[in-house]
């Protein structure tokens, strides 16, 4: 990855001030804006109330028709992919003729005029569980600010990613009223962090409103608090549930302990197969991507990841390329007795949530098959497999070579006052080959808000202001890059 790549001319020195002062005298509605977001809790999880996410759609609907951009502002739900092809949209209720409908996603158009390009903007306004509260400093659904720094489940992920979109058009319709010409969509999805099950229905049925020349996708991580990032790799992912059965019911350890197999012991030695003594994944058919990476210490990394003293990091090769370009195998979760309630006895069924990230350039299913293969081979003791709930997206490699990253590229030098960082990202975003598959001709850029010390999906997630500061001006510069290319 670099940072020495060519960028277009810079930017009309009077527009580039204006949209600077607009963007930070406006910073404080912003942040207030950001803050009544991250209030509601808008997990979209089918465990969790389904009304929170329409409160927080139904607000993010208020935030684009005040930006005062769009024509036409709607909250639409479409089928569960897989239910039906099309046609089973509705605004209200969990089903519609029998249909399972996805979470509410909000659709905003402005069309383009005099032969502008039109770019949509994404974002996600659904937020991962809390977890755990007692893990927390501050109340989960209260943001607090602390420093520099505001606090909350989804302050990052992805609220501030909605509120770079919103404030950057507010500072574009500023500048341009009426007189813009850019096409502009906004599709802020209600679902990314349940799978995005409805992502490809809603696709294939907006497919006319949300066609667009460039994407920008914001929702990945910056180099730093002070440089930024576009991401031009993403690994893909395969998720599944793992139960392994030996007996038809628990037997006293004592008594039948040595003998017969509990289910832990053949699970246990299971997933120790899966890596090697070094750490790296051990499963035949899973690849790796061969790229240049910047260097970076085991001790950052161990800075970054907080790893305890006397930890050690796993894998081989270059840090980023083992998070970045290799695949990765983690056991998230297991069904078994808390070790308040554990008895003296054999279990006989042992559950695991195993999650895969596969390298960029390797397909999904193909990781899922290679996979399973060494599940199958690899469990000892004749214990019963059962492999469900079975999840796959596919990574991403961004096209580099395109005027809009130029254009992108410029933008966030004159954003950020740094170059960006062309990196990869270990994590996945498998909608986004679902983007490039349905819009083969559009551009992608891959954008965010957070930073290493964000903690999205974990405890204690926060938005660092300067970087939201940043990434709005950055994005607001883009627009108007556009609107007078």
């Amino acid at each position: 990855m670099t940072d020495t790549a060519q960028s277009a001319p810079a930017t009309d020195p009077r527009l580039l001030d204006a949209l600077r002062e607009q963007v930070q005298g406006d910073l404080p509605r912003t942040i207030a804006d950001l803050a009544g977001l991250v209030r509601i809790p808008s997990v979209s999880w089918s465990a969790f109330d389904a009304a929170n996410v329409r409160r927080s759609a139904e607000a993010v609907a208020e935030l684009a028709r005040d930006t005062g951009v769009f024509e036409e502002v709607r909250i639409v739900r479409s089928a569960v992919s897989g239910d039906t092809p099309a046609g089973a949209s509705d605004a209200q209720g969990t089903e519609h003729d029998g249909v399972e409908l996805g979470q509410p996603a909000i659709l905003a158009v402005r069309p383009a005029r005099n032969g502008k390009p039109t770019v949509m903007l994404y974002a996600h306004h659904d937020v991962q569980p809390q977890g755990d509260d007692a893990l927390w400093e501050t109340p989960p659904f209260e943001p607090t600010l602390r420093g520099d720094r505001l606090y909350g489940r989804g302050a990052s992920d992805d609220k501030a990613g909605v509120m770079t979109h919103i404030a950057s058009l507010r500072a574009l319709h500023a500048q341009f009223g009426d007189d813009l010409d850019l096409g502009i969509v906004l599709f802020v999805e209600g679902e990314e962090e349940f799978g995005s099950r409805s992502f490809r229905t809603f696709l294939r049925e907006q497919k006319e409103h949300l066609a667009a020349d460039v994407i920008v996708v914001a929702d990945s991580d910056n180099w730093s608090t002070e440089v930024p990032a576009i991401t031009v790799s993403l690994r893909g992912n395969v998720t599944f549930k793992l139960t392994l059965t030996t007996l038809e019911h628990a037997s006293h350890s004592g008594m039948f302990g040595g003998a017969a197999p509990d289910a832990m012991l053949p699970m246990v030695r299971l997933l120790a197969s899966l890596h090697d003594d070094a750490g790296s994944v051990a499963v035949e058919g899973l690849t790796a991507y061969d790229a240049p990476v910047p260097a970076r210490s085991e001790d950052e990394l161990a800075a970054d990841a907080a790893l305890v003293p006397g930890a050690k990091p796993v894998g081989t090769g270059d840090v980023l390329s083992r998070m970045w370009f290799q695949p990765s195998i983690t056991v998230t979760g297991m069904d078994v007795p808390s070790v308040a309630n554990a008895s003296n006895t054999l279990l006989p069924t042992v559950s695991a949530r195993v999650s895969v990230r596969v390298a960029p350039g390797q397909a999904a299913t193909d990781a899922y098959a290679a996979v399973e293969r060494h599940i199958h081979a690899h469990t000892p003791f004749g214990a019963r497999v059962e492999i469900s709930e079975p999840d796959a997206g596919d990574g991403f490699l961004v096209d580099t070579s395109g005027w809009a990253v130029q254009e992108a590229r410029t933008a966030m030098a004159e954003g950020w006052g740094a170059a960006p960082v062309e990196q990869g990202i270990g994590g996945s975003i498998p909608f986004v080959s679902d983007l490039a598959a349905e819009f083969p001709e559009a551009q992608i850029l891959v954008t965010g808000v957070e930073d290493p010390d964000t903690r999205a999906h974990s405890p204690n997630e926060s938005q660092h202001l300067g970087v939201l500061h940043r990434a709005i001006a950055s994005e607001a510069i883009l627009l108007a890059r556009l609107a007078t290319r």
